[in-house]
């Protein structure tokens, strides 16, 4: 089974957390990972992958905590993905290429696959799902599933 990892996932959702809140001002980890369910040394792990990436900013200070360092209208799943786990990879010798390449009948495979699940991420913006939030907010609770 193809999965995303718990690390990556997690990412996404506290990115839109981030995003569905920014008007509010800096969020302390604590706060993410209560809001989210997620345990807080886990999410300053996260934190660290995301700011590295520049898609998060921390402040100092009793009014501190993390705010998106990115426009959510230009930021996709996909940056966020890639920011914490590096490049999108279906298959290993897709990147690195393999000893059977040249005999190899589903290389085209991995990279279509690879190819479409970028495409996919690559078009949901941290905006439109920070919008989604708000909007289920307002007339059903959110839930997860990992």
């Amino acid at each position: 089974m193809l999965k995303l990892s718990t690390k990556g996932r997690y990412a996404v959702r506290i990115m839109v957390y981030l995003a569905s809140r920014d008007e509010e001002g800096p969020a302390r980890k604590q706060d993410i990972a209560e809001a989210e369910g997620i345990s807080p040394d886990y999410v300053e792990q996260i934190l660290i992958r995301l700011r590295a990436g520049g898609l998060v900013q921390s402040h100092r200070g009793a009014r501190g905590g993390f705010t998106v360092a990115c426009d959510p209208q230009r930021t996709s799943v996909l940056d966020v993905l890639e920011a914490t786990e590096g490049p999108l990879q279906i298959a290993p010798c897709v990147e690195q290429g393999c000893d059977h390449v040249t005999r190899c009948a589903v290389q085209g495979v991995w990279n279509e696959a690879a190819e479409s699940l970028r495409q996919v991420f690559s078009k949901a913006l941290l905006s439109d799902l920070a919008d989604k939030v708000a909007s289920l907010r307002a007339g059903n609770p959110l839930t997860y599933s990992i």
